[in-house]
């Protein structure tokens, strides 16, 4: 069989297996989407790794580094290593949520008495001045001077036993929902556990199955993506870290009310570029405007400046040149990503869409380095100047 019989049997065989799937494209559908609920859990925890092992390899190599300088003759296999770095990023991270849940919960607790009783204090000069507008405040007066805000922080703290008891009982029913997760947590597990030996395998195979440059072109995807993101996670970590405390000691020096709540608000924030510094903004000066009317615009002031010096100075250093992006091309990822995403995905869009531009930017570089070489095209990006 001749190479043009060869082609014009693929083009059919192509053609009839394209033909078959437009027709039953309903029945593919719900077989790819049985099968994305299938692989769901295996996904999650991948990239539940993936995240946890960005911390795991900095304990790594902390723990590798005071080794070698303790004794250089003695040091501990790779195997133990694995496991005291995994234990103390699990350790690291119930930490960072027993400490962030112990500070904000209180902190909001706190906050809504404080506010409750400052629009109690402050509701009748409020009337006064919607009645001159027309605005009949009869039924909220009413609502106000019965509402018990105590009693009912003293209800919710009572009825713990009882929300535990009834988030149990629609647990018990929930049972996918947590045989799913708890699969993802234990495929987790695994894969920071032996990711070394899991790395070999998957090596073995694509040798055993792909070309060699085949092979090379994945290891250089696969390198450049762990990097941005690790980069780009400890980065994003620290910074925030950082913010937080940065707001703290400014508010608590200058005596603006909610210093801790807004500083947390603003570390958690920090995480979703452009919008969760406004929310963030937004929702302590509108705490500090029910507390302390006359402290708004310096709260307002203060942040901006305290955002201002962060971004300018410590976020370029900090995470310094892990993603390249552009505004226009950071906004695009927030944008793409918040539509696609939501949440989680404004912040995994910015390293995804720097290493696609990474890619982008090196297969250009090579097509222009072809063009140049065969005398088609030139290096030379800028278009020619007219007079």
């Amino acid at each position: 069989m001749d190479k043009k019989t060869k082609q014009y049997l693929m083009l059919i065989t192509y053609a009839i297996v394209l033909f078959t799937a437009i027709m039953n494209m309903g029945h593919i559908y719900a077989f790819v989407k049985n099968l994305i609920g299938l692989l769901s859990p295996v996904v999650v925890g991948l990239v539940v790794a993936f995240i946890l092992n960005v911390p795991m390899s900095g304990f790594e190599k902390l723990i590798d580094k005071l080794a070698h300088k303790i004794n250089k003759n003695r040091i501990p296999p790779q195997s133990a290593i694995t496991c005291i770095s995994f234990l103390l990023t699990l350790v690291s991270v119930a930490l960072i949520i027993t400490l962030v849940v112990t500070m904000l919960v209180p902190e909001i607790v706190s906050s809504v008495e404080s506010i409750y009783k400052q629009v109690l204090e402050k509701w009748p000069e409020w009337s006064e001045e919607l009645k001159g507008y027309g605005v009949d405040t009869a039924k909220v007066t009413a609502w106000l001077e019965s509402f018990d805000i105590e009693n009912l922080v003293s209800t919710v703290s009572s009825s713990a036993g009882s929300l535990v008891s009834s988030i149990a009982a629609f647990a018990a029913k929930a049972f996918s929902g947590i045989s799913n997760f708890i699969i993802s947590l234990v495929i987790a597990c695994y894969a920071l556990l032996s990711k070394r030996q899991l790395s070999k395998q998957t090596n073995s195979i694509m040798s055993a199955y792909m070309k060699k440059s085949t092979v090379e072109r994945i290891h250089g995807v696969g390198k450049l993506v762990n990097d941005t993101y690790s980069k780009f996670l400890s980065g994003q970590c620290l910074e925030a870290c950082i913010l937080g405390v940065m707001v703290f000691v400014v508010f608590t020096i200058l005596g603006i009310p909610y210093a801790s709540l807004t500083a947390v608000l603003a570390a958690v924030f920090a995480f979703v570029p452009y919008i969760g510094s406004f929310f963030a903004c937004f929702i302590g000066a509108f705490l500090v405007l029910l507390a302390e009317p006359e402290k708004v615009i310096l709260c307002i002031i203060v942040y901006v400046v305290v955002q201002f010096i962060e971004n300018q100075f410590i976020y370029p250093h900090v995470v310094g040149t892990s993603v390249g992006l552009g505004a226009f091309w950071t906004l695009l990822a927030v944008v793409l990503g918040g539509q696609i995403m939501g949440v989680l995905g404004m912040v995994f869009f910015i390293p995804l869409t720097s290493v696609i531009v990474t890619l982008l930017r090196g297969h250009m570089a090579k097509r222009r380095a072809l063009k140049q070489a065969e005398g088609i095209g030139s290096v030379e990006t800028d278009p020619p100047k007219t007079e």
